[in-house]
């Protein structure tokens, strides 16, 4: 096994934080990967990793190898990408995660239209609401809506999501119309949870350019779009919904839009990969794509 390969496993054990998901990722014997790793510490000559029955991380000078490695390597593979036949069609299978009803509404129906264009790429659709670990899951791009936390991977913003309010006519004939915030007191919402987090969203609007929110009462929580969507049109509350999610609904008015200038601020939409300078002609053709959809269907 080269330099190279030893560089190449190192990198993938440390963003795994395990040899068995590591081996996974790589498509080899867990045995393999660990020989590699301890013929990578006696060469340079000190202990890389800490390893526990729960999780390897690197120690401090194995955090320092680690930088120096994934930069070689992607070097070596951006190189080695140069001296492919560039005229070559995009091939091979992509495995991408995207957020469920975005998944089901926007991007299902489009895939026909890439899949067309690009006659030998194959996908693998993961349509969950759920965040799901690039690395360990073998994922080679993901889409996320809202913040991001810090997680080192690369980021490629797609625009903002539109969130509007919304009730069904029958929630409003009971309840009344509120014109503003100040006028929610004795109003209920549907509340959402996170499905990561379990966190309960507060009501939230801008004003003047702050950001407000303030909690609002509710007999029903749920963790899904779907649910969310479903509770709101049998009456049970307001919500704070993506404009795409609702559009048939506000057009069959089945929902109707309420408080209009104090909307939620957007959400960002972002697309992330591992980290890795060179990406595959095939997820370089599949990330445009995506994004000039996104961007014509969803974003401001």
């Amino acid at each position: 096994m080269d330099r190279i390969d030893l560089f190449r496993i190192y990198a993938r054990v440390v963003e795994c934080e395990s040899f068995t998901q590591a081996a996974k990722a790589l498509g080899l014997p867990r045995s393999s990967v660990s020989a590699a790793v301890a013929a990578l510490e006696q060469r340079i000559g000190t202990r890389l990793l800490q390893r526990t029955t729960r999780r390897v991380s690197a120690t401090q000078d194995g955090a320092a190898f680690y930088e120096h490695c994934a930069r070689l390597v992607a070097d070596v593979e951006e190189t080695e990408a140069l001296f492919r036949h560039s005229a070559a069609r995009p091939a091979g299978r992509l495995r991408i995660d995207v957020p469920g009803r975005i998944g089901r509404l926007i991007i299902a129906p489009a895939l026909p239209d890439f899949l067309t264009r690009y006659p030998e790429i194959d996908i693998d659709l993961s349509v969950t609401d759920r965040a799901s670990n690039l690395i360990e899951d073998g994922i080679d791009c993901v889409l996320r809506v809202g913040a991001l936390s810090d997680s080192g991977l690369i980021a490629r913003s797609v625009g903002e999501l539109p969130l509007i309010n919304v009730a069904s006519p029958g929630y409003l004939a009971a309840h009344g119309v509120p014109g503003h915030p100040g006028e929610l007191d004795g109003h209920k919402a549907v509340n959402y949870a996170s499905p990561s987090t379990g966190r309960i969203e507060p009501w939230e609007w801008l004003e003047n350019g702050t950001l407000h929110d303030r909690p609002l009462p509710g007999r029903v929580t749920v963790n899904s779009a779907e649910a969310y969507i479903a509770c709101c049109l049998a009456g049970l509350g307001l919500i704070q919904i993506p404009a795409y999610d609702v559009a048939e609904h506000l057009a069959a008015g089945d929902l109707v839009e309420v408080m209009p200038r104090h909307r939620a601020a957007p959400m960002p939409m972002t697309l992330l990969y591992p980290h890795r300078r060179h990406l595959s002609r095939r997820l370089q053709v599949f990330a445009d794509w995506l994004v000039a959809l996104l961007r014509t269907r969803l974003a401001n």
